[in-house]
């Protein structure tokens, strides 16, 4: 019984998109998603990823099993392992403890692979981020976000004269609908 429903769960979790999307596209909770269509912007994910074959993915991608079929360009961080199958191209930056290319597929970039323990280290460690980097990750004006930080409706800590950000904190901000 227990079994069947722990299944059930895990499809319903199941996310399949065949469409052109822009933005920043983030979980929280582990969801298997695939990407078939064309992606930009920022990709945050928890669980499994496939970029599909005939995806075009132009993104940042942080995740922690990722499996690429498709086209990407852009960084990727895999936490557990990352899988580049034919006829994948990733033109960008990549990092996992685990990595496998198969042939007939196309890597142009530099990698990291961090044993295990450093990954997960660096993954529960709170990723700060500064005024710019906050601003291209919410996509706003720079502008924007010293008018939030100084009227105290956005979490963040000042650093001698400069302010930072926990990305944790922020994602939950977001979250709770408190970006407006």
């Amino acid at each position: 019984m227990m079994g069947k429903k722990d299944r059930r769960h895990e499809v319903e979790k199941v996310l399949d998109v065949d469409a052109s999307m822009q933005g920043s596209l983030s979980f929280k909770d582990p969801v298997n998603l695939r990407i078939n269509g064309k992606f930009e912007g920022i990709l945050n994910t928890k669980g499994n990823l496939m970029i599909g074959e005939h995806a075009s993915v132009n993104a940042d991608i942080s995740g922690e099993s990722v499996v690429v079929a498709g086209r990407v360009t852009g960084n990727i961080n895999a936490l557990k392992e990352l899988k580049l199958i034919a006829p994948a191209c990733v033109v960008g930056d990549i990092s996992s403890p685990l990595l496998s290319i198969s042939e007939g597929a196309v890597f142009e970039g530099n990698c990291k692979m961090l044993a295990h323990s450093k990954v997960e280290t660096a993954h529960t460690s709170p990723a700060m981020m500064t005024v710019e980097e906050l601003a291209k990750y919410l996509e706003v004006e720079v502008g924007v976000i010293s008018e939030w930080v100084n009227s105290g409706k956005i979490p963040g800590m000042k650093e001698g004269d400069n302010w930072r950000f926990d990305r944790n904190r922020i994602d939950a901000w977001v979250a709770e609908g408190k970006i407006k």
